[in-house]
């Protein structure tokens, strides 16, 4: 079998930036991520048992190179202690274990979070290649080629089009439901020669480097719900994360995700001290436009410029409806859009081509549950009602 992953650079940005922050603050931190698949695949995922486990063996075999460290060293928020630990960081195989519950593939990570928080890109875009290898790669790849094309000439007429006070700017966060490997890294070339003006970079860090381009990425929910479980008044746990982040990054890497427990109870923690320290915000759940004009309607209470700022889009974004929220947003502030499976997993209408909704959650921490209560209905992933009717309660969240 062919290796899906061969570098440790093969993931996103922000996995390495959580990363570096927990390991300074809560190295001794207990987990657990679970992966689930969220709608019906054509065939069981559990058949690809044999496959998964061989990838894993073969995940926990690499290491980072020496120019892969050089790469990351020369970020200028990597500090050199981090570097250290990477260079003699090793997947270690007894802390994941992956088994069929029927015709359910179970994949389960749990260690020290240190350890076993970067499985989670690698396990998606393992079970995806594996999947999607099971079928006619000739058709996916010209349908793909078609589709791709379609979306560089929507960039290019851009030119034609008036422009806006603030550009359109387009990053790739494909990786984690990509349908290859060597399939994101075309695409991601062809925007980036064929839409330069437009295409802005890639999560991807692997690719980033290889590629030239600007590896982007700063924090994904694992990194806040992680302070639910940190020794604060759980009330708080939103503060606490922002301000570890901020003392870690001393002004870089400014965008805050908001989607935790939902926006309304973010923007009740994040008051004029982080509104002035961080450069903006990302939509990761619920209504697109209802969220960004909370987020400019708290810029404007707080008298903070928003041309000054940045909101960043990133949940199930086409082309199409990031360039309607630029449409709409475009003269009142800065923007980003981060595209994921629709960039890097739109291959064609037939069943068999429809990328599969896979994600890989921190569940536990330090021996309790921890838990998103998205702005989306459906995205919320806990185990434990007991504690998420409590979460709803702390925060005034209608379940």
């Amino acid at each position: 079998m062919n290796p899906v992953i061969t570098s440790l650079l093969d993931t996103d940005l922000y996995k390495f930036t959580m990363w570096q922050a927990l390991l300074h603050r809560h190295p001794q931190t207990q987990s657990e991520y679970r992966f689930v698949c969220r709608n019906q695949p054509v065939y069981p995922l559990a058949e690809l048992l044999p496959e998964v486990n061989a990838a894993l063996d073969q995940l926990c075999s690499l290491r980072f190179t020496a120019g892969e460290l050089d790469y990351l060293a020369g970020l200028r928020f990597i500090k050199s202690d981090f570097i250290d630990f990477l260079r003699i960081f090793q997947f270690q195989r007894s802390f994941i274990e992956a088994r069929a519950d029927g015709d359910t593939l179970s994949i389960v990570a749990r260690g020290p979070q240190v350890h076993v928080m970067g499985f989670e890109i690698f396990v998606l875009a393992i079970v995806n290649e594996l999947y999607f290898r099971r079928f006619d790669a000739t058709a996916a790849l010209a349908s793909g080629r078609e589709r791709l094309a379609v979306k560089v000439q929507q960039l290019q007429d851009l030119a034609q089009q008036a422009t806006l006070r603030h550009p359109f700017e387009l990053f790739d966060f494909g990786l984690r439901r990509r349908y290859s490997g060597v399939w994101q890294r075309e695409v991601v070339q062809t925007f980036a020669t064929q839409a330069p003006q437009w295409f802005k970079g890639t999560s991807n860090v692997l690719l980033a480097r290889d590629l030239g381009l600007v590896p982007i990425g700063t924090m994904a929910h694992e990194y806040l719900q992680s302070y639910q479980a940190l020794g604060v008044r759980l009330r708080d746990f939103q503060k606490a994360a922002l301000e570890d982040w901020v003392q870690e990054y001393r002004g870089d890497l400014g965008i805050a995700l908001t989607d935790t427990v939902g926006m309304d109870a973010f923007l009740a923690d994040f008051d004029l001290y982080f509104a002035k320290l961080f450069d903006g915000l990302r939509h990761d759940s619920g209504d697109p436009v209802a969220w960004g004009e909370k987020a400019l309607a708290h810029y404007a209470k707080l008298r903070i410029d928003a041309h000054t700022k940045r909101l960043v889009f990133s949940d199930g974004l086409t082309l199409t409806k990031a360039l309607a929220l630029y449409r709409h947003f475009g003269d009142r502030t800065q923007l980003g859009f981060g595209i994921g499976t629709h960039l890097t997993n739109d291959m064609g209408d037939v069943p068999e081509m429809k990328p599969l909704n896979i994600v890989m959650k921190l569940t536990r921490a330090n021996g309790q549950a921890v838990a998103k209560l998205s702005d989306t209905p459906g995205k919320t992933l806990c185990d434990d009602e007991t504690y998420l009717a409590y979460l709803r309660q702390v925060f005034g969240v209608k379940g």
